[in-house]
């Protein structure tokens, strides 16, 4: 799964294609969230926008990155109490969000919170388009004392194709956004104006680069800038190591 600016909108097309659209009615807040040692529980919010009761599950996984890939597993260190919930029209409901491991986090802890908008038949609108939203809330356990984001930028082609990797050696995440290359004169290569994704701790992100990027490094020093948590990126670049794979 694709990591994404706190909560993540993923719309379910459900019915047959027609004139009307039904818009998804849940909500979430907060759409980030982080718990500092020796706090273990926090909340989030699910709100009910609509006129018609909705049904939402809530599941925790375990987020990983394993060589520049993102992974959700299984966990029952973090616990959603309840996992669902049923919601009246207008209304708010309270999700607890509980770490019950009794482990010391040493360095830091990331999951993703999955709520998702459960569908559910209403008269008059099976011959509609509902919209069904799912959020991913990033969910972060540290202890009181970590050391700050560390990244360092690498170029490199894998499988015919040119990556942008990134090593994170603190411990604490790092979220990047507008991310782009520029090579000499030429114009940037954009990764898009909002969020690219999240480089956890002690974690390897890699993103393949858009467009033809076969050539890149002959043209001069390639630099790559983006925002992160703390402002301004900026890295300057040597050309793609060869291909491992």
């Amino acid at each position: 799964m694709r990591a994404t600016a706190g909560a993540i909108a993923g719309a379910a097309l459900l019915g047959s294609l027609s004139t009307s659209v039904w818009a998804a009615s849940l909500q979430v807040s907060p759409v980030s969230i982080e718990v500092l040692a020796p706090g273990a529980a926090t909340t989030i919010t699910l709100n009910n926008v609509g006129t018609d009761p909705l049904n939402a599950q809530i599941r925790v996984f375990r987020w990983v990155q394993t060589d520049g890939e993102e992974k959700l597993e299984p966990t029952d260190d973090v616990i959603a109490s309840p996992p669902s919930a049923s919601l009246a029209a207008a209304t708010a409901y309270t999700v607890r969000l509980v770490r019950v491991s009794k482990q010391p986090i040493a360095t830091g802890e990331s999951y993703r919170l999955l709520v998702d908008e459960l569908p559910e038949s209403t008269p008059g609108q099976s011959s509609g388009v509902r919209l069904i939203m799912r959020y991913s809330v990033p969910v972060f356990f540290y202890p009181r004392q970590t050391a700050e984001p560390k990244l360092s930028w690498s170029l490199e082609q894998r499988g015919g194709q040119v990556y942008l990797s990134v090593t994170n050696s603190g411990d604490r995440h790092m979220r990047v956004a507008a991310l782009k290359l520029r090579e000499g004169t030429a114009t940037a290569t954009s990764f898009g104006d909002g969020l690219t994704g999240y480089v956890l701790g002690h974690s390897i992100m890699r993103w393949k680069i858009p467009g033809n990027s076969q050539r890149l490094g002959v043209g001069g020093p390639i630099v790559v800038s983006a925002q992160g948590d703390n402002g301004p990126i900026s890295a300057t670049l040597s050309a793609p190591a060869p291909s491992r794979r």
